[in-house]
């Protein structure tokens, strides 16, 4: 019995690495959302944006429907929308760049720190770069006053994001902030509680960018960019802007304060909160894919655990705490996390101590 307790915990530990590495490494069913991407028409990239910086490194394609964004030695790139949007739904289809990218950042954010410099809000999707061993990462986040009022939250992906285009979209009304991939919730920020009083309400600009976050974006910035591989180009289509639009020279807005809802597209009942099914696919989503974040509080790490290849439940959280991060330099998990969730993981096949929390 103690030669097969070990030879699990081999085992275990071998295949919980390998799903900590590689989240889309197993065939993931997802569930069933309402498409909400099919719901708004998609812009025109020509007609809806400026370029924002690295002009050389921005081609327009399909008639302007569709743009590549390329990052090499000399800069990034990125696009800023003409127009200011306060509250809307936002959405682009994104195919990130394949290989070594550690380093590497694609956005797609809101933000209205050109006006307000020491008090912006923002609403960020950032997508993180991989160094040899790691997948993308997607990374939320929500500003308010300058402040961040949404602290960081990563997940990883049930897919591999370079293979073909994603939707990435973000939801933003009086009632809450959504982030969706593939239509499918990965985080809600509610403007109730505690957050109502720190919650976006300035006009915001939409903004497509990659750039170099060599300092910080991969494993705190243990991996830079190498650009040996370089240019990295992500290509973005389907772009959907939606929304109360605040023109830059013109007073006022096109949503009326009085009856919001009524020209808002996203201010109505039917937008007011997730539904049934969209909860489900988001604790789904979260479940399988939530990693720790960055501001050195561990909130939870997932494990995908076959049930076919050790006998146990599929998913569940086997870390919580409010102590130091289960990731040590480089990205590699703690020894003192991993035995931990091993004991748990070894007393339901006969053997080991029960988790000390």
């Amino acid at each position: 019995m103690a030669l097969f307790r070990h030879i699990s915990f081999i085992c275990l530990s071998l295949f919980c690495t390998t799903s900590l590495v590689s989240s889309h490494s197993r065939h993931y069913t997802t569930p069933s959302v309402p498409r909400l991407t099919d719901l708004f028409s998609h812009v025109s990239v020509n007609q809806s944006f400026s370029n924002s910086f690295g002009g050389r490194n921005i081609k327009l394609l399909n008639n302007g429907s569709m743009v590549t964004l390329s990052l090499d030695k000399t800069s990034g790139s990125g696009l800023a929308s003409k127009d200011k949007y306060n509250y809307g739904f936002f959405s682009a289809a994104i195919k990130l760049p394949a290989g070594l990218t550690s380093g590497v950042v694609v956005a797609f954010y809101l933000s209205n720190a050109d006006m307000y410099p020491h008090s912006h809000d923002e609403i960020d999707i950032e997508l993180l770069g991989n160094d040899k061993r790691i997948d993308w990462v997607l990374q939320t986040n929500v500003y308010a006053n300058g402040v961040s009022t949404g602290r960081e939250e990563k997940f990883y992906f049930w897919f591999n994001p370079t293979l073909q285009y994603h939707y990435y979209s973000i939801l933003w009304n009086s009632h809450h902030i959504v982030f969706l991939v593939d239509n499918i919730p990965v985080r809600e920020f509610p403007n109730n509680g505690k957050f109502s009083a720190a919650y976006p309400s300035k006009p915001m600009s939409l903004y497509v960018t990659i750039w170099d976050a060599s300092e910080w974006a991969t494993h705190g910035g243990k991996y830079p960019v190498n650009y040996k591989y370089a240019p990295f180009v992500t290509s973005v289509a389907d772009m959907e802007m939606s929304g109360c639009t605040m023109k830059p020279k013109q007073a006022g807005s096109s949503c009326s304060n009085a009856n919001l809802s009524s020209i808002d597209p996203v201010g109505g009942l039917d937008f007011a909160k997730l539904s049934n099914q969209q909860v489900t696919a988001m604790d789904w989503a979260r479940k399988d894919g939530k990693v720790p974040s960055t501001e050195g509080k561990v909130q939870s790490i997932q494990l995908r655990v076959s049930p076919i290849d050790i006998g146990l439940s599929t998913t569940r959280n086997v870390f919580e705490s409010q102590s130091k991060p289960a990731y040590g330099e480089g990205g590699e998990i703690k020894s003192k996390v991993l035995s931990s969730v091993f004991r748990r993981m070894i007393s339901k096949i006969g053997g080991g101590d029960k988790l000390k929390r």
